[in-house]
């Protein structure tokens, strides 16, 4: 396969039932018709306790293959029936990634990785290699760049979620920003005017299926992907127009956000990396020159409106359940 350009054709995705995994692979079932078939790689014990929603799964075309991450076995034969590659798993197993990458490189089948990059850029500026919460991403760079000759590489890199940025954070937390629509509160960082670079989960998947239908021009290839850019001051005003109330905010300055950040660290709190990354965001470390959405046809994402108005109707619909 060295010197070819194929378009991926069968899809293998790890991390499916993770947090922005269940986005990615929605995103592919809604185009599956671009693809010859979709695999999800799952565990046994996932296999048993999620059964309903995996026999779902292949009422809807989506082949379960079970098995061990960590078993050689396991993965060469389930690569065997597939040539692409797409990685959702989380932060704290992103290290799997390197042997399944060196059994990709080794394959026979796998044309196509795309490692799990979906998130804040790991190589954004030169300060970016000694951020604790990139290292391991960092890692897996490193294993491509020493290790990869013919495997095509993909790097999607979307910046923060807004799903999850327009979320309340609850107690200390809140500190590290916060948008609470049933008390009309929040907690804006720095002045509220510093510009981050958002993109969707449900845009993550729109967004990966676009980049495999895509013919390539290089690899590694890095995507630097995101569906809007603002700042807290003008989510605020958003919030405010959907709500028509006025609502009440504090700011959390840069300076502030770094010493509660280092204190975090000191206490091995689990928020660490919550204040790094956002730290990090506020400083700009989103933002680039342009975009490359267009790179992979420009696909139609969504805004900033159409996020608040999904964060109030989440409000909305946990009140009246009873879960506030």
């Amino acid at each position: 396969m060295a010197g070819d350009n194929p378009l991926p054709k069968k899809i293998l995705l790890f991390g499916a039932t993770g947090v922005i995994g269940k986005y990615i692979l929605d995103a592919l079932v809604a185009s599956k018709s671009s693809f010859e078939k979709i695999g999800i790689f799952t565990s046994p014990g996932t296999a048993e306790n999620k059964k309903a929603d995996l026999d779902e799964l292949k009422q809807k075309g989506v082949e379960v293959v079970v098995g061990d991450v960590n078993s050689e076995e396991d993965i060469k034969k389930a690569y065997e029936a597939y040539d692409t590659v797409v990685s959702a798993l989380g932060r704290n197993v992103i290290l799997t990634q390197i042997p399944l990458i060196s059994l990709a490189e080794a394959s026979s089948t796998i044309h196509t990785f795309y490692p799990s990059e979906y998130g804040t850029d790991i190589e954004y500026g030169p300060s970016s290699v000694n951020e604790p919460p990139h290292q391991r991403k960092l890692q897996v760079r490193k294993h491509i760049r020493g290790n990869v000759k013919r495997l095509n590489i993909t790097y999607l890199v979307t910046g923060p979620y807004s799903d999850l940025y327009l979320g309340k954070m609850r107690g200390n937390a809140s500190k590290t920003g916060t948008f609470d629509p049933k008390e009309k509160e929040a907690v804006l960082l720095g002045t509220g005017n510093e510009r981050v670079s958002f993109t969707t989960m449900a845009d993550v998947g729109k967004l990966l299926v676009a980049a495999l239908e895509t013919r390539r021009t290089s690899s590694p290839r890095t995507l630097k992907v995101n569906s809007f850019t603002t700042t807290s001051n003008e989510i605020i005003a958003e919030f405010e127009k959907q709500t028509g109330a006025k609502w009440e905010v504090s700011y959390t300055s840069l300076d502030e956000l770094k010493r509660l950040e280092k204190e975090a660290y000191d206490q091995d709190s689990p928020l660490a990396t919550v204040y790094t990354l956002r730290r990090i965001w506020t400083e700009g470390g989103t933002l680039y020159n342009e975009r490359d959405n267009g790179k992979i046809g420009e696909p139609e994402t969504e805004t900033l409106e159409q996020q608040v108005k999904l964060v109030l109707e989440k409000e909305t619909s946990a009140f009246q359940s009873g879960e506030l």
